[in-house]
């Protein structure tokens, strides 16, 4: 008799594990399915302030630039912190594979790790224009707002942000509907000709802070003033 309430006994417990098993399995699943859906959900204006609210990602992109004379194709892998913290490794192609450039906000870092050398630009401003930056462009485009000179559309769910600024250059965005990652970027020179593609192969969005970006070693640093 006491054998069989024991059976029982044990046979409850085994449905009530079970059962929290089950409501904790259905509750996280329903709690990814809905945040994945977050984006999707978003219309144009709110997908637009969360690209320009990005305070930080980590990418690995794909540059091609075509001109009238030549094409040139780089593998990068990108990390930006906000305010203005930036580092940037080529991983292709291999004659400059390993070069890193890294800024602080103030000073410029350019490591050859093949020669395991650096140099040091002090008081160096003029990254922040740099066009491969996803932060430079949300940049630009939160200035065209003033003048108009900006628009968002959709088309076969894919967002395209837009830029034109006064250098004939159009800039645009294309960012995918469902995620909110951006896709990739092109850049045309309508003066010049030319034409920046940039892929964004991988991106993950403010997962960084400051000193994840700065994290690296320095030997025999020269400084230019």
């Amino acid at each position: 008799m006491e054998k069989k309430k024991l059976i029982i006994i044990l046979g409850i417990l085994a449905v009530l594990v079970t059962s929290v098993i089950i409501y904790f399995f259905i509750k996280n699943n329903y709690k990814n399915l809905k945040s994945g859906n977050n984006m999707s959900n978003k219309n144009l204006k709110e997908i637009e302030e969360y690209i320009l609210s990005i305070r930080s990602y980590n990418a690995k992109i794909e540059v091609e630039i075509q001109s009238n004379k030549n094409k040139n194709k780089y593998v990068l892998e990108q990390k930006y912190a906000e305010p203005n913290v930036q580092k940037q490794i080529v991983l292709e192609p291999s004659n400059i594979e390993g070069l890193e450039t890294i800024f602080d906000g103030n000073n410029l870092k350019i490591n050859n790790t093949k020669l395991n050398l650096s140099t040091i630009y002090e008081n160096y401003s003029d990254v922040t224009s740099n066009f491969l930056w996803l932060n430079t462009f949300t940049e630009e485009y939160k200035k065209m707002i003033e003048t108009g000179k900006q628009n968002i559309i959709e088309q076969n769910g894919i967002i395209i942000m837009e830029i034109k600024d006064a250098d004939e250059l159009n800039k645009k965005l294309y960012i995918d509907r469902k995620t909110g990652k951006p896709i990739k970027m092109q850049i045309k020179n309508v003066s010049k000709n030319t034409t920046v593609y940039i892929l964004y192969n991988e991106i993950e969005i403010n997962s960084l802070k400051r000193d994840d970006v700065l994290v690296f070693r320095l030997k025999n640093v020269y400084v230019n003033m």
